[in-house]
């Protein structure tokens, strides 16, 4: 009883979904990234040094440039919901009785009766205006609203995180072969994380699973193709 009731206070997985998104797609990007470009270097080069050097750079880069991408993304989006609501605001001091029907027409075509939408437009409208509209004529909410800050660190610090595996194996592993076992150990760490999101988000572990497998084995294979065709001994 105690654990169904856990069950029902805990948030929705909906309510993870900002910094879930955020996280999961630094770290793979992380474990992506920087095990393709080792892949790819390693095929062109017999030597450690470039393959090391190479990875640190991709995860330096890789990360700044996810935070900065994120950053700016997530504050658009932000912007056009300022924008949203400083409009909002506008229409309900200039025309409030217009304001009044459209949500009352929101809960009409979400079930109330004519009725009882009114009444409910009317009560939430003495209440907070000006929330009831961003919430249920914009959709804007503290679950969907855009956090910047919070987007840019998960990003980046994920990619960090994803990023540090593949360059451990570079630096440890033997240089023979290194990109078939950089690409074997790759694939190893985006089943858990694909795993690990996928349990996260409440969403199918499998098509997690089958998705990353693929798009992965497609980027580094392709990265090594092209480190095989332009081998040089670096």
């Amino acid at each position: 009883m105690v654990n169904k009731m856990d069950d029902y206070l805990s948030p929705h997985y909906v309510q993870r979904s900002n910094w879930l998104r955020a996280a999961v797609l630094g770290a793979n990007d992380g474990i992506l990234s920087t095990a393709s470009i080792a892949i790819g270097i390693a095929a062109a080069s017999e030597l450690r040094e470039p393959v090391v050097l190479a990875t640190v750079a991709g995860l330096v880069a890789g990360a700044l440039s996810m935070a900065a991408g994120e950053y700016v993304s997530v504050s658009s989006q932000t912007d056009v919901e300022k924008a949203d609501i400083k409009r909002e605001k506008q229409e309900l001091n200039e025309m409030p009785e217009i304001e009044l029907e459209r949500l009352a027409e929101i809960y009409q075509k979400r079930g109330l009766k004519e009725e009882t939408a009114i009444t409910v437009a009317k009560e939430l409208t003495e209440y907070d205006a000006l929330g009831s509209h961003i919430r249920d004529e914009l959709g804007i909410n503290d679950i969907t609203q855009a956090k910047p800050i919070q987007a840019a660190l998960a990003s980046g610090a994920s990619f960090t995180v994803g990023g540090v595996l593949p360059l451990l194996a570079t630096l440890f592993l033997p240089i023979k072969n290194m990109e078939y076992i950089l690409y074997s150990l790759a694939i190893i760490f985006l089943i858990i994380l694909g795993t690990l999101a996928a349990k996260t988000g409440g969403s199918s572990i499998k098509k997690a699973i089958i998705r990353i497998t693929f798009w992965g084995t497609a980027a580094m294979g392709l990265t090594a193709l092209v480190g095989y065709i332009f081998g040089v001994n670096l």
